[in-house]
């Protein structure tokens, strides 16, 4: 039976389902619901600056409704299931809403049981992350109460949300026990999958100086496969060889394997392979088997880094397409796979890293002002409260 019928229908009241909420409300479009069943709405990306005690958290912290679009219907429940041949989704209560055209964006998930030993020790025994509000301040909290020892930072293989921000922490600690005149008694190990510290080779050779500077034993190629949290040892593997290496810690910023919902993994809209993610065609943003569903975010398959900045022109395309679709109208809007990683490299400065499918750089500011490979102090100043602003009061309303 059917609870309710929707023009259409947002999965997911983050940061794509409100931001390309506002962008229909100012289409027009009155018959928008979001299911959403959090009261509280969060901006993630000042977890960073969060966990290395740069921030304070209540600034990550809104009340859902105050985000959420006055001509929308919020549906203050948790979906559970599609069926995309009737136009429908389930939620966990069992009600059942149809719709005219559904968008998907509930989100990702974190896998913290993916990895021997760290779901039982996460935010205890010297182990925590940033990638969660209730464990970023306990983050600092093991930071700044380490003056000596080994400190371990991890990445996980596979797509993550902000796939800077497991380096970004280690600098950040790093600069932290720099000035407090801890550096030198510290043995930093930071864990990385992929081949460098960045996939754009001019970053990535500022980040090598910055890992030097700080002393920072790299591993790439690697991935922390266990942790022991009695004995407080981790285990690396290299990806290369399979070979494993045990080191002790006495803090670890852990990041966890991630990958769509469960539920969405599941489902007839999913890529059906590895993390599973809505199946869509990465410029139009359109589910490739089902026209009426388009999906942003980090849900989406969409081969390129899952970030704010990614979801601020996603939503706009999937708005113009949404319309389009409605009016039986060709899909003029295409999204290009730009991405921005704001890579903070010590409590003064920060490199914007931009870029686009192909890995190109695609600088905002004129490269005569800022080279887009070198850090700069009013970077540092954007993250901190550029962006909240920019996030808060622009994207969240759809103006920006």
């Amino acid at each position: 039976m059917i609870t309710d019928r929707h023009q259409i229908l947002i999965v997911g009241g983050g940061s794509a389902g409100i931001s390309v909420a506002s962008r229909l409300a100012r289409k027009g479009y009155d018959d928008v619901a979001i299911i959403e069943p959090s009261e509280k709405h969060y901006y993630q990306p000042l977890w960073t600056l969060v966990g290395a005690g740069q921030a304070d958290l209540s600034l990550t912290e809104r009340s859902q409704q105050s985000v959420t679009p006055k001509k929308a219907t919020w549906i203050k429940k948790a979906a559970e299931g599609f069926d995309p041949d009737q136009n429908t989704v389930t939620c966990t209560d069992g009600s059942t809403y149809e719709y005219e055209v559904l968008i998907v964006s509930p989100g990702i998930q974190l896998d913290w049981d993916q990895v021997e030993g760290v779901a039982e020790t996460i935010g205890k025994n010297g182990v925590s992350s940033n990638y969660t509000f209730d464990l970023a301040p306990k983050m600092w909290d093991m930071i700044r109460k380490t003056h000596s020892g080994t400190a371990v930072f991890t990445m996980p293989s596979g797509p993550i949300k902000c796939a800077g921000a497991p380096q970004k922490i280690a600098y950040l600690a790093a600069d932290h026990w720099r000035r407090d005149g801890d550096l030198k008694d510290m043995e930093i190990h930071l864990v990385l999958p992929t081949p460098r510290t960045f996939g754009i080779p001019e970053i990535a050779d500022t980040l090598d100086k910055v890992v030097a500077d700080y002393g920072i034993i790299l591993h790439t190629q690697s991935e922390v496969v266990a942790v022991d949290p009695d004995s407080k040892k981790v285990t690396i593997r290299d990806l290369a060889d399979a070979g494993d290496t045990v080191i002790d810690y006495d803090v670890m910023h852990f990041t966890p394997p991630q990958s769509a919902p469960d539920w969405v993994k599941s489902s007839p809209l999913s890529t059906g392979e590895g993390p599973g993610y809505v199946d869509v065609d990465k410029h139009t943003m359109q589910h490739v088997r089902h026209p009426n569903v388009f999906s942003l975010g980090d849900a989406g398959s969409t081969p390129n880094s899952k970030t704010g900045a990614a979801i601020r022109k996603q939503a706009p395309v999937v708005a113009k397409n949404v319309d389009s679709y409605l009016k039986n109208e060709q899909l003029g809007g295409e999204y290009h796979g730009y991405a921005s990683c704001p890579l903070v490299i010590s409590n003064k400065k920060m490199l914007l890293a931009e870029f686009d499918y192909s890995m190109q750089m695609t600088p905002t500011f004129p490269t005569w002002m800022f080279n887009p490979a070198e850090p700069y102090r009013r970077y540092w100043h954007l993250k901190r409260y550029g962006l909240p602003f920019l996030y808060w009061n622009l994207m969240l309303k759809g103006i920006a």
